[in-house]
């Protein structure tokens, strides 16, 4: 083997002992890294949003749960079970007991349908939705305990028998009638937070969303319901009839009120259209007294003026007048019956005007 090949072979040693070296630090460090990630994972424990917090110490100077309550963040804990950190829902939660677990609330508890028993000695199946939330995390798991013990120790067997204490004081016929169903929820409601309060819980709402009473149960009622709804519509009907006849004969009063109107309101026409006439004929007649009187005074008048001195030339002019297209008039005008017409007292004399004497 030569030099140079030695020399390569001492290269390539040195280079893999190095790379070997290097793998096995970066296995350490990766080693130390995830032992720190757990050792930190185990310390820190996070609260989310929704969520309270409580811990318990295992061993310590002071053991056992504390009262303080966690919210939103990160904590520390001492690992191996040393410490502990509870977490219980802030939101509002959902218990069911229905027949029809498909159309429950996703992510709820459920049970069967509450199997109540009525007063009158009937029993009804009834689904019920339970609506509740925490609001005291430390009475919650130092009186019921951590975990989902609120619900199995806790809601679980109290809303059955409450419902049962409260709905099964209604009868068989009550179970339709919607504000006494209400009625009993809210009795139960209250039932319930007489016995939850005490843990940290509130029970928002009990709702009865749907009931059913046996098959036989169920068909008699309806039967009833249905002849009870019968006699409704038979009474309904009487009504109406009566009603209607009562519409009848007041739209009929009406229409004769409205006849009787409307001839009175014809006679009033007539009526004041005489009083019109009869004021237009007095007052036209009264027109013509005045116009015929006016037309005595006028003649009156004239006659008077031509009584009068100086009615002699008014007469004269009037002959004028009358003369006044004639070219030629041959007349005697000798003797005691001739005529001169330019003889303007004879003329008057002659035509009466004026008499003898000058009068």
């Amino acid at each position: 083997m030569s030099d140079q090949e030695e020399f390569m072979r001492m290269m390539r040693a040195m280079y893999f002992g190095k790379s070997f070296a290097l793998f096995r630090l970066g296995l350490k460090i990766f080693g130390f890294s995830l032992v720190a990630l757990l050792v930190v994972g185990s310390c820190l424990v996070y609260v989310q949003p929704n969520e309270y917090g409580i811990k318990q110490v295992n061993i310590g100077f002071k053991p056992g749960i504390l009262p303080h309550v966690y919210t939103t963040g990160f904590y520390f804990i001492v690992p191996f079970n040393v410490e502990r950190m509870h977490r219980f829902p802030k939101d509002s939660l959902v218990y069911e007991l229905t027949s029809y677990p498909d159309s429950m609330a996703r992510g709820a508890r459920h049970g069967k349908a509450a199997h109540i028993q009525t007063s009158d000695g009937f029993f009804v199946d009834v689904d019920v939705s339970v609506l509740y939330h925490i609001v005291d995390p430390y009475k919650l798991i130092t009186t019921i305990g951590p975990g989902s013990l609120f619900e199995d120790n806790g809601i679980i067997p109290k809303v059955e028998p409450r419902l049962k204490e409260a709905l099964g004081e209604m009868t068989t016929e009550e179970f339709f009638k919607s504000p006494l169903r209400v009625h009993g929820a809210e009795q139960a409601k209250h039932l319930l937070n007489e016995d939850l309060n005490p843990k940290g819980i509130v029970v928002d709402h009990v709702l009865v969303r749907y009931f059913k009473y046996s098959e036989e149960i169920q068909r008699n009622i309806e039967e009833k319901k249905l002849k009870d709804q019968l006699v409704f519509t038979n009474q309904s009907k009487a009504r109406a009839s009566s009603e209607e006849a009562l519409v009848k004969k007041v739209r009929e009063e009406g229409e004769a009120k409205q006849k009787v109107k409307l001839e009175e309101g014809r006679a009033y026409v007539v009526q004041k259209n005489a009083e019109r006439d009869l004021y237009v004929r007095t007052k036209r007649a009264e027109a013509n007294v005045l116009i015929s009187l006016a037309e005595a005074k006028k003649t009156e008048m004239i006659n008077n003026a031509y009584q009068k001195k100086g009615s002699d030339k008014l007469v004269g002019l009037k002959m004028a007048e009358v003369m006044n297209g004639i070219n030629l008039i041959v007349l005697p005008s000798g003797g005691a019956n001739g005529f001169n017409p330019l003889d303007l007292d004879k003329s008057m004399h002659l035509f009466g005007v004026q008499q003898k004497g000058g009068e």
